[in-house]
């Protein structure tokens, strides 16, 4: 990576850092991320996640690791709509597995060598009873033995624990209040502690990128209806795996249940969970209770961004410049597009009552986030105040973006169309070309 590059990527990452320190973050690792080769990556950066005070559940899974180790003892795995048939023989196999595989976890999270990115981190591991589970019982006639679900979630347990700087760590497997232990599924128990704990965000990962589309292509961002209707069509594809299935369904529920987003990241790619987190656009699949984009009035705190987004265009000559102190004073006249507490989009609406008439000005998108639209967007908005204000017409001034405003419906017109206050300020240098909406 070049200097810059780096340079670029630390700088763009440093709100990400602020906004997720002292936040909670529950990661389901599934058993196939623990068996892949990458495991070792994931578990350092959940450490490096811990480092910049985040707050972390992590859930771990073991189902390949179970079905390898009831293969080898000859013990035939059984199923009843999708869910695993627990009896005495298997629980013992799985508890032999599920121990081994948190052990293997928290020595990977104590290792703190000289050459490792842990180097001098001293992380306490925690695990415990803070999953009451009970048993699933009789289904048409099936008894699913000791295969169990949550009962309920000992909250203030975990956040003890968590404000006391440490990472909770949990398996599927969970006691009682009976004294027993049943088999639980990971992603259920990552749903329940996200949500029961409010969460900020639930982490899963996958074999693929995230969610693709019919093409192939990552879905960044899915609303919770969006993705039961793919969940729907993947329940009749076998060549989805089942941790996919499992994960989504989770994040539907989670989100449905308070928990704002939820991220799906591939566990073959280095470093997808630091991509996802502190990169603008993420590199998986977000399911969220609502768009990561919204548009809405600028405030006097928006300023710095507006700045930042304008001032190239204006050190260029594309945009006539603006003080601080006069955005101060039309604050209130811009919209603006916001992803991630970054302006992203803005523009201006000038009124001019006593010509009926509106000025649509200052149009920037940034140009990272300009395949979308969001110009249009923010048209759409400012046509809709005109209309409401009953204004007739709409006018623009550009040197550069004609054929845009063409495509949109404005005609060219001359200066002498302008209002009035409008015609007086027209820099006949500058040879801004004029152009009008008809509303």
């Amino acid at each position: 990576m070049r200097t810059t590059e780096l340079v670029d990527g630390f700088r763009h990452s440093a709100s990400y850092v602020n906004s997720h320190r002292g936040k909670t973050f529950v990661v389901m690792l599934g058993g196939e991320a623990l068996a892949n080769k990458q495991f070792r990556s994931i578990i350092n950066d959940i450490a490096l996640l811990h480092s910049l005070g985040i707050k972390i559940v992590l859930v771990h899974g073991a189902r390949p690791q179970i079905d390898e180790a009831l293969a080898d003892k000859a013990i035939l795995p059984e199923y009843y709509n999708g869910v695993r048939i627990t009896d005495e023989d298997a629980f013992k196999v799985i508890k032999q597995v599920v121990g081994g595989l948190q052990l293997d976890i928290t020595a990977r999270l104590s290792m703190s060598l000289s050459n490792t990115p842990m180097q001098g981190a001293q992380i306490n591991v925690v695990s415990g009873n803070f999953v009451i589970a009970q048993p699933l019982g009789v289904d048409d006639g099936v008894d699913y033995c000791l295969s169990g679900k949550v009962r309920r979630i000992d909250v203030q347990g975990l956040k003890g624990q968590l404000e006391s700087n440490s990472i909770v760590l949990l398996g599927p497997v969970a006691a009682s209040v009976t004294g027993e232990s049943f088999n639980l599924t990971a992603e259920e128990v990552a749903t329940q502690i996200a949500v029961k704990l409010k969460a900020d965000k639930m982490i899963g990962f996958s074999s693929q990128k995230g969610i693709l589309d019919s093409t192939g292509q990552v879905l960044a961002e899915l609303m919770p209806n969006d993705a039961q209707a793919i969940l729907n069509d993947l329940d009749l594809s076998s060549s989805v795996c089942r941790g996919t299935k499992a994960f989504l369904k989770a994040s539907i529920d989670a989100c449905r249940n308070g928990v704002s987003r939820c991220h799906f990241v591939s566990y073959l790619d280095d470093g997808a969970l630091l991509q996802e987190l502190f990169s603008r656009d993420g590199i998986g699949t977000q399911i969220v209770t609502e768009s990561a984009e919204r548009l809405r009035r600028a405030g006097i705190g928006d300023i710095g961004g507006i700045l930042d987004l304008i001032r190239p265009l204006e050190q260029k000559g594309i945009l006539v410049r603006r003080s601080r102190e006069q955005l101060e004073m039309e604050i209130e006249q811009f919209m603006l597009i916001e992803r991630d507490n970054l302006v992203i989009g803005c523009a201006a609406f000038y009124p001019f009552e006593e010509d009926n008439a509106g000025e649509f000005a200052c149009l920037v998108v940034h140009p990272e986030y300009r395949d979308a639209d969001r110009g249009s967007i923010l048209l759409k908005n400012i046509i809709g105040q005109a209309r409401v204000r009953g204004y007739s017409k709409l006018f623009a001034l550009t040197t550069r973006s004609i054929h845009w405003f063409l495509e949109q419906g404005f005609d060219i017109v001359d200066v002498e169309t302008l209002p009035d206050k409008k015609k007086q300020l027209y820099n006949y240098q500058r040879k801004s070309k004029i152009l009008a909406l008809e509303l």
